[in-house]
């Protein structure tokens, strides 16, 4: 019996140990995810008024990868349309090519 609570007194007093150094360190400091949604870097931009998009259907943009997608108004996948060089490629739902479309040469911006 004497075991069990001398084992108990020191499992307490070890636990009460660990929060009071937990609540020493001051303020908590911000965590990765919590520095990259309140971070001050510009976002992409992208300019894709030169792309075509099925008329009725959702379009989602991507300008990192200077990319469209196309989505139905029912939420199905539709396609999408990314920019390669001098062109704008256009895919069907499954990845197979349907349009290319040439863009003009003065067109400098990837």
């Amino acid at each position: 019996m004497r075991r069990i609570v001398v084992s108990t007194l020191v499992m307490t007093a070890l636990t009460g140990t660990a929060f009071a150094q937990d609540a020493g360190d001051g303020p908590k400091k911000p965590d990765m995810h919590e520095l990259a949604r309140n971070s001050s870097l510009p976002k992409s931009h992208a300019d894709f008024s030169r792309f075509y998009h099925p008329p009725g259907d959702k379009v989602i943009e991507q300008p990192d990868a200077f990319r469209l997608l196309f989505r139905t108004p029912n939420g199905l996948p539709d396609g999408y349309a990314e920019r390669r060089g001098n062109a704008v490629i256009y895919y069907d739902s499954t990845g197979k090519v349907t349009r290319v479309q040439p863009l003009p040469a003065g067109t400098d911006d990837p």
